[in-house]
């Protein structure tokens, strides 16, 4: 069993994709008033700034019943509308050698675009289930942030 991997899945969402990158670009402060499952509970910026590559931010969220936080340094391709989280310390750290979020946004046409989330992880032993709560988390978030666009 391998130690290194990646989990990923796509939603097709209603909302632009330029609204989900920029969220996440500038303003991930306001993800938590969007979140109506409750999976983010709370972001706040550790180093740098909310609108700066490299800005180092510490996620609150609540999964599958346990609270947890993720500390990360942001990394932005503005081309490609991703944002990239390099996982530096948090619960995650508990299995997991490397943790590395991504969220990608395209536009597909008037009404419907794709985002594609992503974990590139290493575990830190082959024990260690593969992060798909985490995916699915991430998903959530998508969805709520979509909900919340549109409602909007």
């Amino acid at each position: 069993m391998a130690l290194q991997g990646k989990v990923e899945a796509e939603i097709e969402i209603k909302a632009p994709a330029d609204k989900f990158y920029n969220i996440f670009k500038s303003q991930a402060h306001h993800v938590p008033n969007t979140s109506q499952t409750g999976t983010i509970t709370g972001v706040a910026v550790h180093e740098g700034d909310w609108e700066t590559a490299g800005s180092i931010k510490i996620w609150s969220y609540a999964i599958e019943g346990e609270e947890g936080t993720f500390k990360e340094k942001v990394e932005l391709d503005e081309v490609n509308k991703a944002i990239i989280l390099n996982g530096l310390e948090g619960d995650v750290f508990q299995y997991y050698k490397s943790f590395k979020p991504v969220y990608q946004f395209t536009q597909k046409d008037e009404g419907r675009s794709i985002a594609k989330v992503s974990i590139e992880y290493e575990k830190l032993s082959e024990e260690v289930a593969a992060p798909d709560k985490y995916i699915r988390l991430m998903t959530n978030i998508v969805k709520d942030l979509d909900a919340h666009f549109i409602k909007a």
